[in-house]
């Protein structure tokens, strides 16, 4: 990883937020399915469901192709690669204070010996 601190858009996080909307990223990790399938598979009224796939397709987290009169979505891969290494940048920090636990520990240890 570069120096650079990757960047986490925070649209995506918020979309991601509702419950409804993680749901339905949930259901659609497994591949494709139509408003029709959403909807059915959590228990929504298709307008709800249709609201909330909105709101994801709007944020760049789903992707939308028309087959006749049917809408099939999709994940779109970027928003979840950014959001892993968001969380990645993060890892260097956590080692790090965990490598100074590890040593302040091992003094207390030492202290406490002597």
């Amino acid at each position: 990883m570069s120096g650079k601190n990757p960047r986490m858009d925070m649209t995506t996080l918020s979309a991601l937020a509702e419950p409804n909307r993680m749901d339905i990223v949930e259901l659609l990790r497994d591949g494709p399915l139509t408003v029709g399938e959403i909807a059915n598979r959590l228990g929504l009224r298709q307008p709800q469901a249709s609201k909330h796939l909105k709101v994801l397709s709007d944020n760049g987290i789903l992707e939308v192709k028309a087959e006749a009169n049917r809408r099939i979505y999709k994940l779109r891969p970027e928003p979840f690669q950014e959001l892993d290494s968001w969380v990645k940048s993060f890892q260097r920090v956590m080692e790090d204070r965990f490598d100074n636990l590890e040593e302040y520990l091992r003094e207390l240890q030492n202290k406490e010996k002597s």
